[in-house]
């Protein structure tokens, strides 16, 4: 296991990986409520969707533990969830059969760029001041949902879209004693910090009765027949259905390129040239998830920026993400367990997490204006529109368009022009009320 992991050459070892893996799953474990909550909004019956999501992770996640061999977890996306359940199904009607046919083609479709290293080629293309803009920005936004999961932030009145949160809150205040607890521990080098600082959290919140403990600690897996197998290929084929297969397409293709190259400079993966070595194996893993995951009833899954968390605690293998994909498998009977962990324990692992990855804004040179304001835009939309799609594709489109205007078009490559233009079709095409 050892050798085909390479733990030498990663330096690690079955514990530090087995301590990622944990922390991984803690950090992402809130997906098996949430994601079904959403889908349900869409249709989809909540309990036959908890063992969905719950499948579609542990099959992407053991994919890219054994063919990648990355510590990247994989599970349902929040964002294109939400697209699907209140965009494509509330707002123009479609059914959630019909939009999940439209995510089987997106998989296809990754599936089939991925064999023929289409989509490797073009993340490649992308410059390195976007990539370090790719892992500040995913940064930022875990940092943003840690602040509100914690209640340290919240929607604000109007003229004002955020505001403080209530300090008197018992669960705030054991968030921010939850943050100092993993932040001392950090600054002491102990090993395990971050799962150390959400299990004590956790604990403290039952214990002042701030999260009521399960009724059942373990239960059979929900029966997923009533969404297995339930996509319609034949609407999702429709030519009107067009725009929505291609934007379901953009978003997955943009949040996996960036969430793996984020992940993989923090992981210190990349090569001197800042490219992932073998991409297309994480890519390939992230492309089949997203091909199954609508065969089980769930929406596009694909490689989950919590799974900064693991590597923060020394994650570099694909044991971390076996460690995850296993402990996925067991909340199919231990779901009440898993899912006990409230947000404002697993949230200070965010805001942890988010502090770590800022550094790289500092490679980006802030004299090139061609390549400040792509960068600045990418990291400022991902976290003010709430969408690392949206980010990732302003940058995308800016960047070349400023060489060119500048007359530095030379230093565009032939891909970056392929992902310009899909990053504006994004636009085109998305629908609004």
């Amino acid at each position: 296991m050892q050798n085909f992991f390479e733990f030498a050459r990663h330096k690690t070892s079955y514990r530090q990986e087995t301590i990622a893996g944990i922390t991984t799953f803690l950090t992402m474990a809130y997906i098996i409520i949430v994601n079904p909550a959403i889908l349900e909004a869409a249709g989809i019956p909540r309990e036959p969707s908890v063992t969905a999501t719950i499948l579609a992770a542990a099959f992407g996640t053991i994919i890219m533990a054994l063919y990648a061999k990355r510590p990247f977890a994989i599970a349902p996306y929040m964002s294109e969830n939400a697209f699907i359940a209140f965009t494509v199904v509330k707002m123009l009607g479609y059914t959630w059969q019909v939009a999940l046919g439209a995510v089987f083609i997106a998989g296809v479709l990754f599936t089939l760029l991925t064999v023929f290293k289409v989509r490797s080629w073009l993340a490649e293309a992308i410059p390195f001041s976007l990539k370090c803009s790719f892992s500040v920005g995913i940064g930022l936004f875990l940092t943003f949902i840690g602040l509100n999961e914690v209640g340290l932030v919240a929607l604000g009145v109007p003229g004002a879209p955020v505001k403080l949160g209530d300090f008197t809150s018992p669960s705030v205040l054991l968030g921010i004693f939850g943050f100092l607890m993993v932040v001392v521990l950090m600054a002491w080098r102990v090993k395990g910090a971050i799962v150390i600082g959400i299990v004590t959290t956790t604990v403290l919140s039952i214990l002042f009765k701030v999260t009521p403990m399960p009724e059942h600690f373990v239960s059979m897996p929900p029966d997923v027949t009533p969404i297995l197998m339930q996509l319609d290929l034949k609407g999702a084929l429709d030519v009107k259905f067009f725009p929505i297969v291609l934007i379901i397409f953009i978003m997955a293709f943009v949040d996996t390129v960036g969430t793996l190259i984020g992940l993989s400079m923090r992981a210190d993966l990349l090569d001197e040239s800042g490219n992932l070595p073998e991409i297309e194996k994480p890519m390939m893993a992230d492309a089949l998830a997203t091909t199954v995951a609508p065969l089980l009833g769930t929406t596009t899954t694909g490689a989950y920026i919590e799974s900064a968390a693991g590597i923060e605690e020394g994650g570099r293998t694909g044991f971390t993400a076996l460690v995850v994909a296993v402990l996925f498998l067991l909340s199919l009977f231990f779901a009440p367990l898993f899912t006990i962990v409230p947000a404002h324990a697993y949230g200070i692992a965010l805001i942890v997490i988010g502090s770590f990855m800022i550094q790289p804004i500092t490679k980006v040179n802030f004299d090139d204006f061609t390549e400040l304001i792509p960068a600045f835009l990418t990291v400022t939309l991902m976290i003010f529109t709430y969408n690392i799609g949206v980010g990732m594709t302003s940058g995308l489109l800016t960047y070349p368009l400023l060489k060119v205007l500048t007359g530095k078009g030379k230093d565009v490559k032939a891909g970056m022009w392929v992902l310009a233009a899909l990053s504006l079709t994004l636009y085109i095409f998305y629908p609004h009320k």
